[in-house]
Order: C-alpha cells, then sequence, then structure tokens
C-alpha cells in the first residue's frame, strides 16, 4: 500500500517536577511538557503514529514535517520502511544531517512501524525480536534543579515510586553527593554531564571525584559531543562511559564503536531515523560488545516504540522516563510506571492510541 496522507499536531500538557516556580522547566527552562504527533494514513485506511524529538523546538520540527518531509512521502510504498527512510535522509541531506529533518524523518519511519506491526497483526515488539518481555524496567531521569535539597527530595520520591535506577542531569558534585546520600547504596546514578567540561582534564577530574558512587555511566562529560577521543581516553582509565543522542546518524554511531568511546549507546528513536536506525545500531553494538540503553526522555510514539524495542531484544536494559508529572500524558495513564516497571502494549503495532 502507498502513503494517502500525513498530519501532524502538537500536544502541549503542563507538568509539574518537584522544584520550586522559580526554577519550573530545569536547564531547558521549559514551560509546558510538547510532543509532536504525526500522524500516517495508508491508501487503505491503516493509521500509524510517530513522533518527533521536540521540547523547546517542537514547532520548527513540525514545520519541516509539513513544508518537506510530508509531500515527498505521499505516493510512497510503505513495506520497505528502511528503504524509505534512508531516500528521505538522502533528499534532504542538504538541509543538515542532524536536527528537525531528521527528527521529522524519525516521525514518519516510527509511524510505518506501527502501521506494519498492525499489518501483521501482532505488537511491535513481536517484529523486532523475540524476547517478548511484557514489561520493561524504568529509570527515573531528573531534570535538572541546581540545588541539592531539591536533588535529594526527588531521589527519595523517585525510590519511594519503585524506581531502581536514577539519573541525574546535575553537574555540582555537591548535588550529586546529595543524591547518592538519598538513594540506596544499591541503586546506581547515572550522570548526565550534557557536555559541561571543556577539556579531558576537568572531565577526567570529575570522573575521579565519583568514582566509587556506584555510578553506571557518566554521559556526555566533554564538549563537543564528537570528541570521541577524550571519552575514549576516559574509558581506557576506567570510567564507564555513555553517549550518542547528540550525534547525527546511524553512520557517526559507527565512528563512535569504532574509536571504543563508550561503554554504553544511547541511540534515539525521535532524532537519528526511528525504529530502523535503533535496529541498526543495535546490531553494530552488539557486534561491538557494547550495551543499548536508548534515550527517550518523552512521552509520545516515540516513548512507546522504544518500549517495544527494548521488550524485544536480548539483553535487558531499563527505559528512560523524565521524571515529570504531566497533566495530560498523550497516552493518560496507559505508560504509566508501576513499581519501576512499564507494561508493554500487547494490541497490534505500537498498541496504543495518543489523544489526537
Amino acid at each position: 500500500m502507498t502513503i494517502a496522507r500525513v498530519e501532524s499536531r502538537v500536544h502541549r500538557s503542563a507538568f509539574s517536577y518537584g522544584a520550586g516556580a522559580a526554577s519550573q522547566g530545569g536547564n531547558l527552562r521549559l514551560r509546558s511538557m510538547d510532543t509532536l504527533l504525526v500522524r500516517v494514513e495508508t491508501a487503505d485506511g491503516l493509521v500509524g503514529f510517530g513522533e518527533g524529538f521536540g521540547f523547546t523546538l517542537v514547532d520548527t520540527t513540525r514545520d519541516a514535517v509539513e513544508r518537506l518531509v510530508a509531500p515527498a512521502c505521499l505516493g510512497q510504498g510503505e513495506a520497505d520502511i528502511p528503504a524509505l527512510t534512508r531516500m528521505l535522509a538522502r533528499r534532504f541531506h542538504n538541509f543538515g544531517r542532524n536536527g528537525p529533518v531528521s527528527y521529522a524523518i524519525s516521525a514518519i519511519d516510527i509511524a510505518l512501524w506501527d502501521i506494519t506491526a498492525q499489518r501483521a497483526g501482532r505488537p511491535l515488539h513481536a517484529l523486532l525480536g523475540g524476547a517478548g518481555r511484557d514489561r520493561v524496567a524504568a529509570y527515573a531521569s531528573l531534570l535538572r534543579y541546581d540545588d541539592p535539597d531539591a536533588v535529594a527530595r526527588n531521589v527519595r520520591e523517585a525510590v519511594r515510586r519503585g524506581y531502581r535506577a536514577i539519573k541525574l542531569h546535575e553537574v555540582s558534585l555537591d548535588g550529586i553527593r546529595a543524591a547518592r546520600a538519598a538513594a540506596p547504596d544499591d541503586i546506581p546514578l547515572m550522570l548526565d554531564i550534557n557536555c559541561a567540561w571543556d577539556t579531558l582534564d576537568q572531565a577526567r577530574a570529575f570522573c575521579r571525584a565519583v568514582a566509587g558512587m556506584n555510578v553506571r555511566w557518566v554521559e556526555e562529560p566533554t564538549w563537543p559531543p564528537e570528541d570521541h577521543a577524550a571519552m575514549a581516553a576516559l574509558r581506557a582509565e576506567g570510567h564507564a562511559i555513555s553517549a550518542g543522542e547528540n550525534l547525527s546518524n546511524v553512520h557517526d554511531f559507527r565512528r563512535l564503536l569504532d574509536t571504543g568511546a563508550v561503554d554504553v549507546a544511547q541511540p534515539s528513536v525521535t532524532k537519528h531515523g526511528g525504529v530502523s536506525a535503533l535496529r541498526e545500531v543495535a546490531a553494530m553494538a552488539r557486534d561491538a560488545g557494547i550495551a543499548v540503553v536508548p534515550h527517550s526522555p518523552y512521552f509520545g510514539p516515540g516513548l512507546l516504540a522504544t518500549l517495544h524495542f527494548l521488550a524485544a531484544v536480548p539483553d535487558p536494559e531499563p527505559i528512560e522516563i523524565y521524571f515529570a508529572d504531566l497533566e495530560a500524558p498523550p497516552y493518560g495513564d496507559a505508560l504509566a510506571v508501576s513499581d519501576g516497571f512499564i507494561s508493554v502494549p500487547t494490541a497490534p503495532g505500537l498498541g496504543l492510541t495518543p489523544s489526537w
């Protein structure tokens, strides 16, 4: 069948995340949690949903969908999804190999995988692999608070809700020490530094300072995010390193793995080319003996597609859940974390329909 229609909408929700009103939105200064929903319909009436990376860029990504990517999809066959995704990437590469155009293409890819699984009458995870998990462990990904008291308070709340791993976005050692003191010793911390350090020596000092705190990984420690040599040097010194969300595409992941820069690769289904890209990165990482824990701080079809991916792969890994309470999540309470886990839908396709 061919693609007959592509539409997009922004799902916007107020949210809270355990900090005072003066610091609402953390380091991203978010005033609402925005999800770009993309609806793809085939000529025979099947409908799938995807998501392009958004946050404060959501309107720009939507513009890329409406102006560039959607018109190029109309009339295209939907059976060979990776081929269509590659065609779109080559057609629009002059507009950038990362950013809104790539995010728009990712949304189309996710929606087409939703349609393909529906056409097969199976949940998406059944098409992606044989693990067949009915639930996936979740880790709480806290926003940045820049306040040790707020860090400790939210860590305790995450533990109370059943999370058994916690990611921080703090750079200050005071905040990280507060988190470690607030969490039981057996709960690992993941430290997303957001490329805070300009030099290898700064990153090295930080990694040494957090050694012994049960840190599973230090994420993107240096600027720029493409500084694979710095990450490889830190890893060679025994520090566990993760990266990937700010790479441009699958080809960049190959270079990341070839340089031995990471213990954990972090592709994003809404950034790097959808489900097709997740599968490619996972295959490369498996050959390299590297874990894959996707980047997924969102609440729409991107989160749901990542959930299916993690339910299918051989090695169990947790799914990233942004620790923010939305007033109106795209799927209501269907993806709520219960005792540290999220249940995997079993209906055909992604298995859920977002608020449209």
